[in-house]
């Protein structure tokens, strides 16, 4: 069901109208609005919130509304009569048409109002937060699938990012709107940005991934391949909710991972060029690139207050993480809901022993088993800082943020998700000590 609400009033009723909107205001201000000119003149004036103008009921406002009705936009339809308006006023057949092929709620009265709010008022509202350049699929195909498997269940707000409007504010006003759920649909930077809203809150995020990695939907058991569009309503409308961990690095938002070194390199060689054309493969195609290149450095690394200096290729520190992000896998697996950061620091001192490390952690990121190479040091703790010399790139769920240092803190049952029941793993192994190792 579209969230969208149709106000229109005779002249001789858009004193009641005033009245009913004054009364409801809450419950509106979760509805997109739109009414015939002269009643949003009037609305606008007396509550405080946007009302999308149509033509005035002279000019055939009423029709324009019949349209969306038709094409299926509308949740509810008011339509305060005065059965003494005149000609000129806005006429009723054509909108009673329309909501009676399509099944939309009219309201002609005060009275048939009221119900029709009470109604609304159970009604659950999302509010979707649509990136339409994530991924390499059809934007517009992806959006018809959505609201096909959505709307049935829900009240459907769709909110388009641009390049002037960001995640993070459609997402503020979607909770300045009540929504009871937000979903983002795109890759992992515009989950990351709607979830930085939500961080702290009992809202629900709710995900369908059409990026190239969809990492956080994949770490938490969300399906990204095959119908991962379907599929990811499908989790949605079973309704699975679960706390999951998010952080905070350098203040800004964190639920997948920070790369300092080899990722950071990495990501930043898998250009939108490369991820276009290649998908997830940029990302292995890079890291063999990167993999020739990267030279060691001097790391400096606090933990609980204790500081210890290494000679590191790469260090990554995991709030949540899939098999397929080899560099934080140190400790087997990072679990999303444990309350700890895990952090994988890679110290080779040969050519040699950094191919074996290489391969090492995508052996424990297949079997779910910590690594157990000395040049490998894996921990888990709520809060680290990192310092480099010189400064290394840093990147943040998958976005290039500056350079180090970096201070990195979770932020336990932080977020609340829309996903499958978690799964432990009785192979974890935790700890917080930083091992001696040599320069």
């Amino acid at each position: 069901m579209a969230a969208t609400i149709a106000l229109i009033a005779h002249d001789g009723k858009k004193d009641a109208m005033v009245n009913f909107a004054k009364k409801h205001r809450p419950l509106l201000n979760r509805y997109r609005l739109i009414a015939t000119q002269t009643t949003a003149e009037r609305l606008q004036l007396e509550i405080d919130q946007p009302i999308e103008q149509m033509l005035s009921g002279t000019m055939g406002g009423d029709f324009q509304i019949a349209a969306k009705v038709i094409e299926g936009e509308i949740s509810a339809v008011i339509f305060l009569v005065d059965l003494l308006a005149t000609p000129s006023e806005p006429g009723l057949q054509a909108l009673q048409r329309a909501c009676i092929l399509h099944d939309v709620p009219l309201a002609l009265n005060l009275s048939t109002a009221e119900a029709i709010a009470d109604s609304l008022r159970l009604a659950r509202i999302a509010h979707l937060i649509f990136n339409p350049v994530s991924g390499q699929g059809n934007a517009e195909e992806d959006l018809k699938i959505i609201k096909q498997q959505l709307e049935p269940a829900m009240t459907l707000r769709v909110h388009f990012t641009t390049l002037e409007i960001g995640p993070e504010q459609l997402t503020q006003k979607a909770m300045e709107a009540r929504a009871d759920l937000i979903i983002a649909s795109g890759g992992d930077g515009t989950v990351s940005a709607v979830a930085d809203a939500l961080i702290g809150t009992d809202v629900p995020l709710g995900i369908i991934p059409r990026g190239t990695a969809n990492a956080f939907a994949v770490a938490l058991g969300i399906p990204s391949r095959l119908t991962p569009i379907r599929s990811a309503c499908q989790v949605i409308l079973n309704g699975n909710t679960r706390k999951v961990d998010a952080a905070r690095c350098n203040g800004l938002p964190m639920i997948l991972l920070a790369g300092i070194g080899f990722e950071a390199e990495m990501v930043e060689k898998a250009d939108r060029e490369a991820k276009n054309r290649w998908g997830a493969l940029a990302y292995i195609m890079a890291g063999f690139q990167q993999f020739n290149e990267q030279e060691l450095f001097e790391t400096e690394i606090e933990v609980e207050g204790v500081v210890k200096k290494f000679h590191a290729a790469a260090v990554t520190i995991a709030n949540a993480a899939p098999p397929s992000s080899v560099m934080a896998q140190g400790a087997g697996e990072a679990i999303a809901h444990d309350g700890l950061l895990d952090v994988t620091i890679v110290a080779p001192k040969t050519d040699l022993q950094a191919i074996s490390a290489l391969a090492n952690l995508v052996g424990a990121a297949l079997l779910k088993t910590p690594t157990n190479r000395e040049e490998i040091i894996s921990l888990q703790t709520k809060r680290v800082k990192v310092m480099t010399n010189p400064p290394q790139k840093v990147v943040l769920d998958g976005e290039n943020i500056g350079t180090t240092p970096v201070e990195i803190e979770c932020v336990p049952g932080g977020l609340t998700t829309i996903a499958p029941p978690a799964k432990n793993n009785p192979n974890r192994e935790t700890g917080n000590e930083l091992p001696e190792l040599g320069k």
